[in-house]
């Protein structure tokens, strides 16, 4: 069907969004317009659907929301499951697609359990196993931009679907009609039959109990006086957050005022990312009266946390790899010296994440598992040590993108878990009158200096995919002698799930998902690893650096950094 065709249809049919009425109508005439939106299916993945909000079938609407929801619920009777977790964050129509998808699974015949209020990530993971739910949605697009929403989706087990799952869901999807193919009911009667239950407060309060639970040093934060401004950029974190630093013992946390309400405009943090500065512009503003020892700032889903550190008057913002990586040592370290250190730890990081992790855990004798990139992966060694019998082995998971999860409650990554252990950590080294900055730079002193830098590429539009896939090809054919100067030792495909060592062409296996990710592994433990990225349209490089100096490994960084740039836009 031609894009004009589609657009004919929606027209004609999508009725239910007055606001899809008015975009259908003002685009009429605009060709490529039409096109952008109607060239292809919003791509249901592993980790849901995730786009610009809007008339379509490449935008997120109550139409694309209701076909996944229906291809979803095909999947979950087809398994023999009866019921779903449903919550939601701040974000433009997230209420609306939350009831939109509470509608189509009542409609179907599944038990709904729903949150009645905007609510983290990780508190859906939580109430997919407490509630023994079969499966779980979270409306959410995470820290993307205002235009953008999207619909995770989680198994049984509180970890985002797998890969097979994920595919079994497409294909009913791809078998269901848009507009004729989705059941739906009315939401209040659906309430009335029972068919739709609001989740209570008794599993709110025992998802933070069991955050609580985590503490490494439980009574730590009521015997110091760490000052704290937090902001939960416009988001679900707000509530939880201050909930639990409450319960901790933190009697000083000042929130940012003009991004404490939910507000999905983010009309103070357009990029509600706590891994750029720009997100916590107007919790530096606060800092400089309050003059507090910490800041954090939790993305909108709350599952994501970033921190900056006083140092004299002002206040460094510190990387998901430095702050993983002080989590993981304070960890190890203090429940070694508590005893509760089990016999055989073991922490789990993303291939992207940093390697200093490594180092750390070799000291302690922890065992690290690296996984693909996405959190579900994590979450899934936590399944496979539980099954085993073997669940208090893990003790910690992290990525280089900010998230943190240091207890198998839940098992995706949790910015309350998360900002409870930062502030035990700050607190703990403050009453050794020590920063997390010093404490870093300790660390890298310690196992060497690590700099981390990411690289994005965008390319948008129809043509943008095609790109994407002919660098990814040309990367996997055409391997550099060296990148930045350091020869290129060996090359890992996780497509083809095979490691090639340049100097003698000796290949070993990937034991990994596949997956398409080419790494370049160069001379002095320095890397490049290229991911086209699973939820946006762009390629992301990660360059690692290593050095005997921040500056010299600052150097080495840049100059991958630019070999890769131009092997990417040649």
């Amino acid at each position: 069907m031609q894009y004009q065709d589609l657009y004919d249809l929606w027209v004609q049919n999508a009725t239910a969004d007055p606001d899809l009425v008015d975009e259908l109508r003002q685009i009429s005439t605009d060709a490529d317009g039409i096109a952008d939106r109607f060239y292809k299916d919003l791509e249901f993945g592993t980790g849901g659907l995730r786009g610009v909000i809007g008339a379509g079938t490449n935008r997120m609407n109550v139409y694309t929301v209701g076909r996944a929801t229906q291809g979803l619920a095909d999947y979950i009777r087809s398994s023999g499951g009866s019921s779903v977790a449903i919550a939601h964050d701040s974000r433009i129509k997230s209420d609306l697609f939350a009831k939109t998808a509470a509608q189509v699974f009542a409609a179907n015949g599944l038990t709904v359990h729903f949150y009645k209020e905007l609510m983290p990530t990780p508190m859906l993971s939580y109430a997919v196993r407490a509630l023994h739910c079969d499966a779980g949605v979270v409306v959410t697009a995470s820290h993307n931009p205002a235009k953008y929403n999207g619909y995770k989706v989680y198994g049984p087990d509180g970890c985002q679907l797998t890969l097979d799952a994920s595919e079994q869901v497409l294909q009913n999807i791809e078998q269901t009609d848009l507009f004729s193919g989705v059941k739906k009911m009315d939401f209040d009667a659906a309430l009335q039959q029972g068919l739709i239950c609001y989740i209570g407060d008794d599993v709110i309060q025992a998802y933070l109990d069991a955050v609580y639970s985590q503490s490494v040093h439980p009574e730590l934060l009521r015997q110091t006086d760490l000052r704290v401004v937090y902001t939960p950029l416009h988001g679900t974190g707000n509530k939880p957050v201050r909930a639990i630093l409450k319960k901790a013992g933190v009697k000083q946390v000042i929130v940012v005022p003009s991004q404490e309400l939910p507000d999905g405009n983010f009309p103070t943090a357009p990029y509600p990312n706590p891994e750029i500065r720009q997100a916590f512009e107007q919790a530096l503003l606060l800092a400089k009266t309050e003059q507090p020892d910490l800041l954090l700032a939790t993305d909108p889903d709350c599952d994501r946390v970033g921190i900056a550190v006083r140092s004299g008057d002002e206040y460094v913002l510190m990387s998901g790899n430095e702050v993983g990586a002080l989590l993981l040592d304070y960890i190890l370290r203090e429940r070694k010296a508590a005893g509760t250190l089990p016999a055989h730890p073991v922490a789990v990081k993303t291939i992207v994440t940093t390697d200093l992790a490594q180092k750390i855990a070799d000291s302690y004798g922890c065992e690290v598992r690296n996984v693909l990139t996405g959190f579900k992966f994590i979450g899934e060694q936590i399944g496979l040590l539980e099954q085993n019998g073997q669940a208090d082995r893990y003790i910690f998971g992290f990525e280089e993108s900010y998230g943190y999860l240091s207890g198998g409650y839940v098992r995706d990554k949790d910015a309350v878990d998360a900002s409870l252990l930062i502030c035990e950590m700050a607190a703990f080294y403050k009453q050794q009158g020590k920063t997390l900055l010093q404490v870093m730079d300790a660390l890298y002193q310690q196992y060497g200096y690590f700099v981390h830098t990411q690289l994005n590429f965008a390319f948008e539009g129809i043509s943008g995919m095609e790109k994407m896939q002919q660098i990814m090809t040309r990367l996997r054919e055409q391997v550099p002698a060296s990148v930045g100067g350091l020869t290129v030792q060996a090359v890992c495909d996780y497509e083809s799930s095979q490691k090639r060592e340049t100097a003698t062409g000796a290949v070993t296996p990937i034991t990994l998902p596949k997956s398409n990710v080419i790494s370049y592994l160069l001379k002095h433990a320095a890397s490049a690893i290229v991911r086209p990225s699973g939820t946006e349209p762009k390629i992301k490089v990660y360059v690692t650096a290593v050095g005997q100096s921040h500056e010299q490994a600052q150097q080495c960084s840049q100059q991958i950094a630019a070999d890769m740039t131009a092997l990417l836009q040649a």
